[in-house]
């Protein structure tokens, strides 16, 4: 992330006391906005709340950031670009496709199933539209074509237009069942959705057995 996308400057003291994270004040900056925006909105929450909330004076935050959208736009690329990367890598794996996709699928759902605050949620919210937010969305539907490039490897006989669309959806449906900053067991609910991502196209129970041993273990090597 460049100083440009964040308008991250030399840091000023905080206001008082240390860190409420155990972080840095990016990090505070980060995890209160996560907060405040998932609980309350977006739109109603002020730079001034998440300075006080992340212990920094308002005019320390904007020496981080340039503005409250460049804070909501590194949260959303943190739902995403660590599944952009995980999809690049398994695009250059000679996995069969199958085994590809489940563990593409397990990555991106632990993901949005990670950290104490639904940012997922975010995704929903009427002011992340591509005028403001167009890095997140170019990002996002770079994740999609990689789904897409793999349910087209996996099961090329099936309908190409809408079934790339329906495990897209399954995976970023854990965002629904999160709720607004509730908690889920994303490990059970990451292999629940890869899992239910082969099934839609069409694999039977026996064959998912082996793609979900196969799965797991690129999925940890991916990790790793």
């Amino acid at each position: 992330m460049t100083q440009r996308q964040t308008g991250r400057r030399v840091g000023r003291p905080r206001a008082a006391g240390t860190s409420p994270t155990g972080g840095d004040s990016t990090e505070d900056v980060l995890r209160a906005a996560a907060e405040l925006f998932t609980s309350q909105g977006f739109s109603a929450t002020s730079t001034r709340a998440v300075a006080e909330r992340a212990g920094l004076r308002q005019a320390s935050l904007y020496h981080l950031f340039a503005n409250k959208d460049a804070i909501l736009a590194r949260l959303l690329e943190g739902t995403v670009g660590p599944s952009l990367t995980v999809a690049q890598r398994l695009e250059r794996h000679p996995a069969p496709a199958p085994v590809r996709l489940w563990a593409l699928c397990r990555a991106d759902v632990e993901l949005l199933c990670s950290g104490p605050y639904n940012v997922g949620a975010l995704y929903l919210s009427p002011e992340v539209g591509r005028g403001r937010f167009e890095d997140f969305h170019a990002r996002r539907d770079a994740l999609r074509d990689h789904y897409a490039r793999l349910v087209a490897q996996a099961a090329p006989e099936a309908d190409g237009r809408s079934l790339p669309d329906l495990v897209f959806g399954l995976v970023e449906s854990v965002i629904l069942r999160r709720g607004g900053a509730a908690s889920l067991d994303g490990h059970t609910a990451a292999a629940e959705v890869a899992d239910g991502a082969l099934r839609l196209l069409g694999t039977s129970e026996s064959a998912l057995a082996g793609v979900r041993a196969a799965g797991l273990e690129l999925y940890r090597a991916t990790r790793g």
